[in-house]
């Protein structure tokens, strides 16, 4: 009971501590995202409390994270402007995709295909990470200068012929579906023109004004007319809060100073009643459901995001199993990574259903847990039930929080993702995996996070194809016996017959990648050769390029007259060759040995 007391005061207070750090972040990550502030803190108290209780790391202490929440930001931000800016109209194809992302990481735990996760290249999470730095850094210099497009009416006037023509458009539309549209009598047209308002016109011109100055691009066209209006009240509130985050940190470690910059700073301007910008009110009271996304599921609008579902689902579980990783290493204890991906799919998934962001096992919120004294899963249960105590409590009072506070915060978590061991390294690395981290750094940063991984997987697979079957190209040359290096039981090879048997090495996998070697095998074997060894001890794997590749060599080697031994050939490229009749249509089973000395002894009775 003694030891049971211990760890639950252990867990309380890293629970709690954990959950202290993780409520500005929740906050600063919903305002970033789009959907405001309650969908960050609702992301936390879920996923928190649900990854805890179901997944397979004790000490790990999940919410929304900066990777995840760039992802979907880009997601909200397409989604909505796809429906006007109606957010009640995008919320739950939002949700729905949020929860579909959850549900691949249930059947990737499922399936027990955690332990695959750590393949991925280190230049394509390399590049994403500081993909992900710029882009919280860039989305949030407009706030830090006080710039909203809202505010700019200038640049929203100008948006204001394309927004009526979008309204009429849409009318017409509306009549073709009503088959109310005539092209020899314009009058239904008019009648409902005449209704359109002024308010109508402008706040289609504000959407289409947001979307000019969204995402990165976005921001850098806003930045001009920032810089030229620079609101210097939230410039100073967002200075103040960067520089308590830094300079606190000097002081003491053990109070997490993004709490204190948001205490402190928020504290003054709401005391001296100071006239900022808040963030959007979160609602008070416990989360609902929302049956939106039940009652307005549409297919056809859900499918071409599923690719953005799935990217979700695997870069959370990346960012969870690597902080499980760290969690392993600080309390010597062993993850089960498919059991905390089932976790975080659910905690995602239920999430979801209460408006909340996607995250994953976050790094800091972990170490503060472990540090503080977190030894268990309740430690992680206790901080998002803490968070929800958060929103109970000072749910109005949180509403206040000036909105250049938390793109303060949100700055330094941008420039803390970032990945510098990475940047520092590129000299030393080869030119391929600099390039690969490259292309990924600027797909992601300008163009679209979601393709620019996909593009960066598939790089970095041709460089790494390239590079095994240039190196088994290297080692497995065709030569004759006397330039090649012989292997240790080829000394005693008989010399009077190095003009007609020829021995090959073949080193390291047979595959699509490295079939160029086979392909000039036939050709360089000169016309004094009645037999090829080709010795096949170290070829681990053959696939089907590779194999019917190998039997077109066969082939020719047969057309002029040259038999083929097959010395120490392993389990796998045996099978295969014998599934298409290789063997013993091409190579006879007495031409197979299980050592070069069988090999050796049956050359001596049969070649002359």
């Amino acid at each position: 009971m003694k030891s049971l007391f211990k760890y639950l005061k252990g867990d309380a207070f890293g629970g709690i501590t954990a959950g202290v750090v993780a409520l500005p972040l929740a906050l600063a990550f919903g305002v970033s995202s789009g959907l405001g502030p309650s969908a960050g803190l609702y992301g936390a108290i879920f996923l928190g409390f649900l990854a805890a209780l179901f997944g397979g790391t004790p000490t790990q202490i999940s919410g929304p994270t900066a990777p995840m929440t760039a992802v979907s930001m880009i997601l909200i931000a397409g989604v909505l402007q796809s429906h006007d800016g109606d957010i009640e109209k995008a919320l739950p194809i939002i949700l729905t995709i949020f929860i579909l992302a959850g549900l691949f990481q249930i059947v990737i735990g499922a399936a027990g295909l955690g332990k695959y996760i750590k393949y991925i290249p280190y230049p394509v999470v390399s590049g994403f990470m500081t993909a992900i730095g710029f882009i919280i850094i860039i989305t949030n210099i407009l706030p830090i200068l006080g710039y909203y497009t809202e505010n700019d009416m200038e640049r929203i006037q100008k948006f204001k012929p394309q927004a009526e023509e979008l309204i009429i458009e849409n009318i017409l539309k509306d009549e073709a579906e009503e088959g109310l549209l005539v092209l020899e009598d314009f009058r239904e047209t008019i009648k409902r023109a005449e209704l359109i308002s002024e308010e109508e016109i402008m706040n289609e011109a504000l959407i289409l004004a947001k979307k000019e100055t969204s995402g990165v691009v976005g921001a850098i066209r806003g930045l001009p007319k920032a810089l030229t209006s620079i609101n210097y009240l939230e410039l100073i509130l967002a200075l103040s809060t960067i520089l308590i985050i830094y300079g606190f940190k000097k002081i003491t470690t053990k109070i997490p100073s993004t709490l204190v910059a948001l205490v402190v700073v928020s504290g003054v301007a709401i005391i001296a009643k100071l006239d900022y910008r808040p963030i959007e009110e979160i609602p008070s009271g416990f989360p609902m459901i929302n049956f939106e996304i039940f009652n307005q599921f549409d297919l056809a609008s859900i499918s071409p995001l599923i690719f953005t579902a799935i990217t979700l689902a695997f870069l959370g579980a990346i960012d969870s199993l690597l902080t499980s990783v760290v969690a392993d290493n600080m309390t010597k204890t062993n993850h089960n990574p498919n059991k905390e991906l089932i976790g975080q799919g659910i905690g995602n998934s239920i999430a979801a259903l209460f408006g909340g962001l996607p995250g994953a096992g976050a790094t800091i919120r972990t170490v503060v847990n472990i540090n503080a004294g977190g030894k268990t899963k309740l430690s992680g249960m206790i901080a998002g039930l803490f968070l929800l105590t958060i929103l109970l409590a000072i749910g109005p009072l949180a509403s206040k929080i000036p909105a250049a506070v938390l793109a303060g915060i949100l700055f330094t978590v941008g420039v803390g993702v970032m990945d510098y061991k990475g940047l520092k390294a590129m000299p030393s690395m080869p030119s391929s995996e600099v390039i690969v981290m490259i292309v990924v750094l600027l797909l992601s940063t300008f163009w679209n996070l979601v393709y620019a991984v996909g593009i960066g997987l598939i790089i970095a697979s041709l460089v790494f194809m390239k590079k095994m079957g240039d190196a088994t190209e290297e080692k497995s040359k065709v030569k004759p016996m006397k330039p090649e290096k012989a292997w240790s039981d080829e000394a005693n090879f008989p010399g009077n017959m190095k003009d007609k048997v020829f021995i090959k090495h073949i080193k390291g996998p047979i595959f699509f990648g490295s079939t160029s070697f086979i392909q000039v095998l036939a050709k360089q074997i000169p016309v004094t050769a009645s037999h090829v060894i080709i010795r096949m001890d170290r070829v681990p794997y053959i696939d089907q390029t590779g194999l019917f590749v190998l039997e077109d060599v066969l082939l020719e080697l047969e057309k002029n007259e040259i038999h083929v031994l097959l010395v120490d050939i392993q389990t796998q490229p045996l099978y295969l060759m014998k599934s298409i009749d290789i063997v013993p249509d091409l190579i006879s089973e007495e031409h197979i040995f299980d050592s070069f000395k069988a090999c050796t002894k049956w050359i001596s009775k049969n070649v002359k």
